[in-house]
Parts: C-alpha cells; sequence; structure tokens
C-alpha cells in the first residue's frame, strides 16, 4: 500500500512534465519525442526498481521488424516493453489515444489506435494503420488477449490479432509475465520479482488455428510456473 501511494505520488505529476516535453520536443520532429517518450520509461523504471519491482528479462527480443505478442496483466508491462523493444509502434485502446496532452503525444511518438467496440470498422482502421507503422521499419507491439487479465488466466486472443498478424506478414516474437503477482493494475502491490520471458519467434504465414494456438501457448507460459 505504501508503495502504491508512494509511487502514484510521484509517477503521475512527472508524467505530465513528460507530456509537456513532448510539445516541445515537437517543435523538432518525431525523433525528440522518442528520446522523451524513452526518458519517461527509463524513469518509470527506476522509480518501480526504487519502490520494490525487480524486473528479469530472459531471452531477448531480436533486431529487425516483428508483431511482438505479449501478456497483459498489469500497467507495468505497458512501459517496459517501450523501453526494452527497440521504439515499438504501440497496439492500444482508442481512449487512451484521445485523452487530452497525452493522447496527443502517443499518436506523434507513433500508435495503432483501437476501438474494441467497433466490429469491423475498427479492425479496417487498425490495419490500415498497422500497415503505415510497419514502412517505418518499427516492430509492432500488441497485448493479443485485448485487455488486462488477472495471474492465472488465459482467455482466447482477441479476434484482430490474427487478422494483424496476416496483414503485416511479420513473425511474431511472445512474451509472458507475471507482474499481476506484483502490480494491481496500475499501482504496486508491493516489492517483488517480475519475470519477462521472451519466446522463440513464430514464423510468418501460418493458418489462423495454429498462430494463435502457439501465441496463446507461449504467452501463457509462466501461469503455471512456481
Amino acid at each position: 500500500m505504501i508503495q502504491a501511494v508512494i509511487y502514484a505520488l510521484i509517477f503521475y505529476p512527472a508524467t505530465a512534465l513528460f507530456v509537456l516535453g513532448c510539445f516541445v520536443a515537437s517543435l523538432f520532429g518525431s525523433g525528440p519525442i522518442r528520446s522523451v517518450v524513452h526518458a519517461w520509461t527509463d524513469f518509470h523504471h527506476g522509480l518501480a526498481k526504487l519502490l520494490g519491482t525487480r524486473l528479469v528479462v530472459e531471452g531477448t527480443i531480436p533486431p529487425g521488424a516483428y508483431l511482438i505478442a505479449v501478456k497483459h496483466q498489469s500497467m507495468f508491462e505497458t512501459l517496459e516493453m517501450m523501453r526494452i523493444a527497440r521504439t515499438p509502434v504501440v497496439v492500444l485502446k482508442r481512449e487512451l489515444s484521445v485523452l487530452p496532452g497525452f493522447g496527443w503525444a502517443t499518436r506523434r511518438y507513433g500508435v495503432i489506435p483501437v476501438d474494441r467496440q467497433a466490429g469491423a470498422k475498427a479492425l479496417r482502421e487498425m490495419l490500415a494503420a498497422a500497415k503505415d507503422a510497419l514502412a517505418t521499419g518499427r516492430p509492432v507491439l500488441i497485448y493479443p488477449e485485448g485487455t488486462r487479465v488477472r495471474p492465472g488466466e488465459q482467455p482466447a486472443l482477441a479476434a484482430g490479432f490474427a487478422g494483424l498478424y496476416k496483414a503485416l506478414g511479420l513473425p511474431v516474437v511472445p512474451i509472458a509475465l507475471d507482474s499481476g503477482r506484483v502490480w494491481g493494475a496500475n499501482l504496486p502491490k508491493g516489492s517483488g520479482t517480475v519475470r519477462f520471458l521472451i519466446g522463440s519467434p513464430i514464423p510468418s504465414g501460418l493458418k489462423r488455428e495454429e498462430i494463435e494456438s502457439r501465441v496463446h501457448a507461449a504467452i501463457n507460459a509462466l501461469e503455471s510456473a512456481p
């Protein structure tokens, strides 16, 4: 509880300052904005570590363009993945991309907003934005379950994942994690170790049933771990 209060009192005001930094950096192009975002995620990493969250990363993300599919249990990985995945374009819910100030900064950084309530129209818009992202050569980061889940939950992948995989034609790097043991949805629960397990790349061109099965198994690889 103490960690959560300290975290909130420091992180959220600091985030407002980083958003202001993005406004200033925007005068000089997208590169400086990404530098501000990197500084923000480095700051978050240091704050989380100071408050007792130790991160262990097993494996590495290969260089080049990949679709990076990550288990999602807390806000912790949303910032950590931006730090370790070489400036990925991030698939995120549309509500975040339209928040005053913060949403503007995310769009300038490079995101693919998804309206989860808009059905086929949302999928078409996501695929169009993803193809634009592919042209930049940056990896694309997605949380294929579509939302945060509690430790132990293993829902089916959201429908948009297979469409994105097919449209981009990229191999998938799956990442399992157990952040929910140490963090709540947005705040730390206390001290502890979070593991990120980076799986072997899964090739492009697989049929939907196979890619979904392999990614589902890979991102849940830590769910039964002690």
